[in-house]
């Protein structure tokens, strides 16, 4: 089980509960492997709240659970009391009230909570999802940008990493996105940029429509012409790109940076209901001036 990453916790806990919340982990799991859940909640003692945070980043896993079993199987558990050690049996044969198995959480989800919780994911990337849509676009993928010819106008897509204007680029910005197939790297001029500043500054998601520029030694470039916000096509991947569309919140909690994170807002109505996945999709890109 994974102890580091699983334990992101919001900004206002203290960093020693975290340690301490680690430290149980790390000394309970060596003095035996976990075997079960019951196993884990009454070895650590962690407290339920850290239980549902390690569930929801899928840290459970390991243990045979997936992130939905695991918060269902979590929230039965009793309210912040470690199971003694004379209760085990008992922990172990809670009564599952007919349950009926839970559908399996499809991998779309699963990358979106893994982004939720821990910023990464090692189970895909959000743009190998909508791959076909943009492919039925006449998109390429970023890795094919390094090998198109100069002077040969494409399409690309991807989630933006970077955006910097160096003071001696004269207004040139530039732009680094992913996708599943690794980088591409965008230049847009000064004027292009004053037609599209709202799609390069805010963009998750975005669609470049433009000319390779492509020097004697291979350094490769696509020069904008022309983009478009799609940061609205991460919707889709919280449910499974099923037609239902609640899943997890809607609209721009999803696709906003995530420095405009209502946390940062106490005052907020927002910040009385929260939940350890209300947090946008994406991690804000890198932008420098």
């Amino acid at each position: 089980m994974d102890s580091g990453l699983s334990l992101r916790k919001p900004r206002n806990d203290s960093a020693e509960e975290a340690d301490d919340w680690a430290d149980r982990i790390v000394a309970a799991r060596n003095r035996r492997r976990f075997a079960s859940l019951e196993d884990f909640a009454r070895d650590t003692a962690l407290p339920k709240r850290a239980l549902i945070l390690l569930a929801d980043a899928d840290a459970f896993r390991s243990i045979g659970l997936d992130r939905r079993a695991a918060l269902w199987a979590v929230r039965r558990l009793p309210d912040d009391v470690p199971l003694p050690l004379f209760e085990t049996a008992a922990a172990r044969e809670q009564p599952d009230e007919q349950a009926k198995p839970l559908p399996s959480m499809p991998l779309p989800e699963h990358v979106v909570a893994d982004y939720q919780t821990i910023r990464l994911s090692l189970k895909g990337h959000p743009m190998q999802f909508l791959r076909e849509r943009f492919a039925g676009e006449g998109v390429i993928a970023c890795s094919s940008v390094s090998d198109a010819r100069d002077k040969q106008h494409v399409c690309c897509a991807g989630v933006v990493l970077v955006r910097q204007r160096p003071g001696s680029s004269k207004g040139v910005v530039f732009m680094t996105l992913e996708d599943e197939t690794g980088i591409a790297n965008i230049v847009v001029w000064p004027k292009v940029m004053e037609r599209f500043r709202k799609e390069v500054m805010g963009s998750r998601l975005i669609l470049v429509e433009g000319t390779i520029q492509s020097s004697p030694e291979k350094v490769v470039h696509l020069v904008a012409e022309r983009l478009f916000d799609r940061s609205r096509d991460l919707l889709d991947l919280s449910d499974g790109m099923t037609s239902q569309k609640h899943a997890l919140p809607a609209g721009a909690a999803l696709i906003e940076p995530l420095n405009d994170d209502r946390r940062d807002h106490p005052d907020s109505p927002a910040q009385k209901i929260r939940h350890p996945r209300n947090v946008r999709i994406l991690p804000p890109s890198r932008d420098f001036h």
